[in-house]
Formats: structure tokens, C-alpha cells, sequence
């Protein structure tokens, strides 16, 4: 229906009977103040790893309960949405794509935009267990503690989309900063403008003919950058899975801003 990670809240209600809509939001939140009509709930919390042996990913095997019991085929069309400017939503669709699924869309601007122009519920959706599969990505964006290492040395733009504060305190030797919110409109609650984003990227040296590399804390803030940057064009996006909790784990260098290093 539409090659655009992004969608716009008019084009799901156009396609409302199309797609799945996938609630990342807490189940009381789901289920108290109303979602989207036929939205299945997937709180954040669920697909988070509890063990720590997959990195932040659920694994393959809770990843496909979870599909199955919110009733989402492996060829659905999924659009996502939470109620924190999409950050939570993204970080679903990531995953999800790192799992093999294919049709994936962020609803730009998230429930409250939604809320404020069209119909919600509290009517708890019938959902029939699917038969869910997990596959090997297409192309996956995944890059790993000795990739990034590696890309220091190159001409890679490493971009570190936490807050100014973190930055500060440790980052990535020659990492620029992208906060995650800098891209967010606070009135539409979804992505600026493109040619406001362009701008911004630009600014930053993050530019469509260079090899970007994502990175903040637990993935989780990198996942509405890295949706941003495919909304945008970009082709070469890397995905540090492993983040700084990886990174710091096994010694990576880390520099603060006045330029002292830390790790070898």
C-alpha cells in the first residue's frame, strides 16, 4: 500500500480495515483511555529481553509467542504507535524487522495526535491466536561490538542519539550528537518537516551519501532514529544493537567533552 516507514494518522484511518495496528503502550493505558479501533496491545515491556543472553531482543521464540497471541501474521501489514512521540513504537518495528517482517509503518504523530482527529475505543479487539514465523531478514541493518570498533577508523559518521548531558559525560571517540527528540515536532507529536530534518542532519554531517552508524544506551532511542533516516532515504543505516551497555561491558573507548579517553 505504501513503501514509507512512516504514515500519517489520515492514511492509517483511510487503511484502518488493511492493516494491523500494533499499541505498544502499557495494557492499562490500552484498555483504560481507549486506542485505536482494531489495534492489538504489545507493551513495550514484552518485548524486551529478561535474561540478557539475546542483547536487548526477546528472542526468537518469545518475540513469536507474542505475535501469536496478539494474532499478527508474519505478512500482515503492521503500523505502530505508542504515546512518546513514537520512540517506543519504533524500537517494536525494529525488532520486528530483525525477525524477518517485511511491511512495517510508524504512525507519525502518536495516540494523542490520533486521539485529537479520529474515533478511539476501549472495546478489547478479537484476536485468534496466529501461526506466526520468524525469518532471516531480507537485509538486516544489525552491526555488532567489532564493527563499530572497526568504523572509527573510517569515514563513517557515528551518531550518538542520546541527550546532551550523556554525550558529555562519554560517547564514542569523533561520535557527533542527534538527540532522538531533536527530530520530533512537540505540536504534531510526529517527525518535522523532511526539509527540516535534512537540515538538521545536515548540519551534523549525517547526510544520505555516508554510512551512518547508530548508537545510544539500549537501543531503544537509535530505533526512531534509524525509522527517520529510512522515512528519509537513507540506504546506509547501521544498528548497534548492543549500545553502550555492550560497548562500555567490553571496554570500548569512550572519550567526554573535553576529549579525556576511558576504555582501551
Amino acid at each position: 500500500m505504501t513503501e514509507d516507514i512512516v504514515v500519517s494518522i489520515d492514511w492509517l484511518a483511510d487503511h484502518l480495515d488493511e492493516v494491523r495496528a500494533v499499541d505498544v503502550r502499557d495494557a492499562w493505558e490500552f484498555d483504560g483511555i481507549g486506542h485505536v479501533p482494531g489495534a492489538v496491545n504489545v507493551p513495550f515491556d514484552r518485548f524486551r529481553s529478561e535474561e540478557g543472553d539475546e542483547g536487548m531482543l526477546p528472542g526468537a521464540d518469545r518475540w513469536t509467542a507474542l505475535m501469536e497471541d496478539a494474532g499478527i501474521e508474519s505478512d500482515d501489514c503492521l503500523v505502530a504507535y505508542d504515546d512518546e512521540h513514537g520512540v517506543f513504537a519504533a524500537r517494536f518495528l525494529v525488532t520486528a524487522l530483525l525477525y524477518g517482517h517485511e511491511d512495517l509503518h510508524l504512525l507519525n504523530g502518536d495516540f494523542s495526535a490520533w486521539n485529537r482527529a479520529h474515533e478511539t475505543t476501549t472495546d478489547a479487539p478479537a484476536v485468534e491466536p496466529s501461526a506466526y514465523e520468524v525469518r532471516e531478514p531480507t537485509a538486516s541493518p544489525l552491526v555488532d561490538f567489532e564493527t563499530v570498533r572497526a568504523a572509527l577508523d573510517t569515514d563513517a559518521v557515528i551518531v550518538d542519539t542520546r541527550e546532551a548531558w550523556e554525550y558529555e559525560e562519554g560517547h564514542l571517540p569523533g561520535a557527533v550528537q542527534l538527540d532522538w527528540r531533536d527530530l520530533v515536532d512537540a505540536e504534531t507529536r510526529g517527525l518535522k518537516p523532511d526539509d527540516e530534518l535534512e537540515a538538521l542532519l545536515a548540519d551534523r554531517g549525517i547526510t544520505p551519501d555516508r554510512r551512518v552508524v547508530l548508537y545510544c544506551n539500549t537501543a531503544r532511542r537509535i530505533s526512531h532514529t534509524y525509522v527517520a533516516l529510512r522515512h528519509l532515504g537513507y540506504e546506509h543505516v547501521d544498528f548497534y544493537e548492543g549500545s553502550l551497555t555492550e560497548w562500555k561491558e567490553r571496554g570500548g573507548p569512550l572519550v567526554n567533552e573535553e576529549g579525556v579517553g576511558d576504555g582501551s
